[in-house]
């Protein structure tokens, strides 16, 4: 029997990430140069490598990068795995950017400040995806056992 990419419980996940990723990068594709300069100076603050790219093409990268991948976590066809590695991937750059830029946090402490709370907040995807990545998922075409239906292991 063949299995599909995707388990049914790994959908709402993917789903709530994959319509948020996908709608930010959307909103993105025709940023205007003021914003594509803060995006770019905040991601250039925690990653200097950064600053060798342009602020417009910057953004244009961040707009396919997220448009990329919330469609392949909307994608049932894309494997969980695959996408949660682009998701745990994704979110953890937004969360070095967290620590790494001053004033995104409160003095002495790792709560956000209120400058802070856009990118903190993040925190969720990042979780979604270490939860997919350590879904076991089905072993050897075995069907799991599901708790809530009765099932015993």
């Amino acid at each position: 029997m063949i299995r599909p990419p995707v388990e049914p419980h790994h959908m709402p996940a993917r789903i709530t990430t994959g319509a948020f990723i996908l709608s930010s990068g959307l909103d993105k594709r025709a940023v205007d140069e003021e914003s594509a300069q803060g995006m770019h100076g905040m991601a250039a603050k925690a990653y200097p490598f950064l600053d060798k790219i342009a602020p417009k093409p910057f953004a244009k990268l961040v707009s396919t990068s997220e448009i990329a991948l919330g469609v392949a976590l909307l994608m049932p066809i894309v494997p969980t795995k695959v996408a949660a590695a682009g998701l745990t991937a994704f979110s953890a750059s937004l969360l070095g950017i967290y620590l790494r830029v001053p004033g995104m946090r409160r003095p002495n402490s790792i709560r956000p400040s209120d400058e802070g709370l856009a990118v903190a907040k993040d925190v969720w995807m990042f979780g979604t995806g270490l939860s997919l990545l350590m879904d076991p998922g089905q072993a050897h075409g075995e069907s799991r056992p599901c708790s809530w239906l009765g099932s015993k292991r």
